[in-house]
């Protein structure tokens, strides 16, 4: 896909994104990042997946209960359309996003734009997740946070999925889902299978 620069001022943007696994702090990495921004003075916007209605409809919010106010889309496209005159903005849940997202964010980003995206690198069957993959080859600065496993206190990489759903899309929490090392997610799986 052609790519079309929009200098307009500032001439350096770039792509940050957060990833991990379930309960590893990815959006209150984000949310940290996002309200530095706002403290420096920057004009941020912060949009998520509308389909993302787990904690609230029009907030980003963290485990920890953190929160910042957002903008809910159906689409990646809503955001470019909606990111006109800022300097910062964030995306959480990427991996809900279509496959255009890594598209869209490096448009913002020939913008002058900082953009800042959070989201799960594998779904609960350890795949790549959505558009996450496409975006860390693109993204200028990656950071892999990890929860700790529920199961042995090691680090965790893995979200494991508590019910037999089969869906790749399933909101939930902790009663849907568990942080897990990989051999505590594997051995999981080998014990669902019996």
């Amino acid at each position: 896909m052609f790519l079309e620069p929009h200098f307009k001022g500032q001439r350096s943007g770039w792509i940050e994104v957060i990833c991990g696994s379930m309960f590893s702090g990815k959006t209150e990495e984000l949310i940290r990042r996002l309200k530095r921004a706002k403290i420096a003075g920057q004009k941020v916007e912060i949009f998520k997946p509308r389909l993302d209605t787990r904690y609230a409809e029009r907030e980003v919010v963290s485990h920890a209960a953190n929160s910042v106010l957002s903008i809910p889309v159906e689409n990646s496209r809503r955001i470019l359309e909606l990111s006109e005159g800022v300097s910062v903005v964030g995306i959480d849940e990427a991996q809900f996003f279509d496959e255009e997202l890594p598209y869209v964010c490096q448009q913002l980003a020939l913008r002058g734009l900082r953009v800042i995206i959070a989201g799960l690198d594998m779904d609960f069957r350890g795949q790549p997740f959505g558009p996450i993959p496409n975006l860390l080859a693109v993204a200028e600065y990656i950071t892999k946070v990890h929860a700790i496993c529920q199961h042995c206190g090691n680090l965790a990489t893995h979200s494991f999925r508590l019910s037999e759903d089969e869906s790749t899309v399933v909101l939930g929490e902790k009663d849907r889902y568990e942080a897990r090392c990989r051999t505590c997610y594997h051995m999981g799986n080998i014990l669902n299978l019996k």
